[in-house]
């Protein structure tokens, strides 16, 4: 499933931003200028994290993390430009789990964002597609009881994709979601880890069901609605 994240600033352009670079990774998004806002879209949408800015109208980041904490153990990720160690203190009291400072890099929240969620996230999680199972907290795939072995890159690959199942991803984005912006590596690098996937996972190669091929994009991992998908 696709994580939801509730993005709260009330100045348009970093709202923008940070929105726009959590959905490029992956996460849904929904937005609020105001703590009264995030308030109530806290409670309407129930996302699996907030980035909230301590600055706002109507009610303070602090006071709106506080009321959060009192009916809800969702993770919040304070963003401020307030920078000194008892402003870190304060937003880490009032119950944040992470605390950002102004100016920061978009990609750096991102993985921020991750980070905090891995740590919240149950210790099971299995992602199951007809009699294929990808467990993530063993760090194993088996068809039925049967482990099925698999290199640390591919199942890396394999979880980005399983992960947001119908999410056509482009070779670009697999890299950068799956092994970091410092990873260095070609089309065909992608092409071939996928390759290596479909001979482990696919009934049949030659019509893959699983990881399906995107034209003219790259791929995607199966919904359950599908049927068969295109080779």
């Amino acid at each position: 499933m696709r994580s939801r994240v509730l993005v709260v600033d009330d100045n348009v352009r970093t709202q923008e931003a940070i929105a726009l670079y959590l959905r490029h990774a992956g996460y849904d998004v929904d937005v609020a200028a105001t703590g009264p806002g995030a308030l109530a879209s806290a409670a309407e949408r129930a996302p699996d994290l907030i980035v909230l800015d301590v600055m706002l109208p109507g009610l303070s980041g602090l006071d709106v993390c506080r009321a959060l904490r009192e009916r809800t153990d969702v993770p919040i990720i304070m963003v401020t430009a307030r920078t000194t160690e008892d402003d870190t203190l304060a937003g880490l009291r009032s119950g944040a789990d992470d605390y950002v400072a102004k100016p920061f890099s978009p990609r750096e929240l991102v993985a921020r964002v991750a980070a905090v969620l891995r740590r919240v996230r149950p210790a099971k999680r299995e992602i199951r597609t007809g009699d294929v199972t990808i467990d993530l907290a063993a760090r194993e795939v088996r068809r039925g009881d049967t482990p099925i072995p698999m290199t640390r890159a591919e199942l890396r690959l394999l979880e980005v994709l399983a992960s947001s199942p119908g999410r056509a991803w482009t070779r670009a984005d697999l890299v950068e979601r799956a092994f970091g912006h410092e990873y260095e590596a070609l089309d065909r690098t992608i092409d071939a880890h996928v390759m290596n996937l479909r001979r482990k996972l696919e009934p049949d190669r030659a019509k893959p069901s699983l990881i399906q091929t995107v034209f003219g994009v790259g791929y995607r991992f199966r919904t359950p609605e599908d049927g068969e998908g295109d080779a």
